[in-house]
């Protein structure tokens, strides 16, 4: 019988996508694909505005860690992730005692990072740039395009700022959504 569970890698930060893309080709040529079905890498879609356009790019939920779904029972596995390029060891387990095996996440663990997973897939509309009261903001999108104004109020649950722009030389204030904003220098 197998005994599936989830572990967290430690790579070299920086080069998770390379280790991780050595182990899947090494785990298609030993054969090993019922030992080890899944390697992830816990990451998470951010929005940002550059230049007046919604740019996407992940980031890593875990600098420097990859998550690997693996039946460690049969000791060649440990052994074949531990010796790829990039891979440090297993989280929790410590190199000099061999004897010991690594240590699975508990399962609240793994769903709260798989389930963060879907939620962002679900969602897609995560800003990685905060506002704060106070801060000029430049109008990028809706009836009010061109215009500066300055952050009265911001309502992070919302995704949502009260910013007061100048019209006709009066102040009024506008809500906008952070997506229809963008940050002055």
């Amino acid at each position: 019988m197998s005994e599936l569970k989830w572990y967290m890698v430690r790579a070299v930060s920086g080069q998770e996508r390379k280790a991780k893309e050595y182990l899947d080709n090494e785990i298609v040529q030993e054969n090993f694909s019922e030992q080890i079905p899944q390697v992830l890498i816990p990451s998470e879609k951010i929005f940002e505005i550059r230049n007046g356009k919604k740019k996407s790019r992940d980031r890593n939920m875990f600098p420097g860690y990859i998550m690997v779904q693996a039946d460690l029972s049969n000791g060649e596995v440990v052994h074949l992730i531990k010796n790829i390029p990039g891979i440090i060891g297993f989280l929790g387990h410590s190199a000099g005692n061999a004897s010991t095996p690594p240590v699975a996440l508990r399962q609240g663990e793994v769903d709260r990072i798989l389930g963060k997973v879907e939620e962002i897939d679900e969602f897609d509309e995560q800003l990685d740039t905060p506002y704060i009261v106070g801060e000029t903001v430049k109008v990028m999108d809706g009836p009010f395009s061109g215009f500066t104004g300055t952050i009265e109020e911001v309502f992070e649950e919302r995704r949502k700022l009260n910013v007061m722009v100048k019209i006709f030389g009066r102040n009024t204030p506008v809500e906008l959504s952070y997506m229809q904003v963008e940050k002055q220098d």
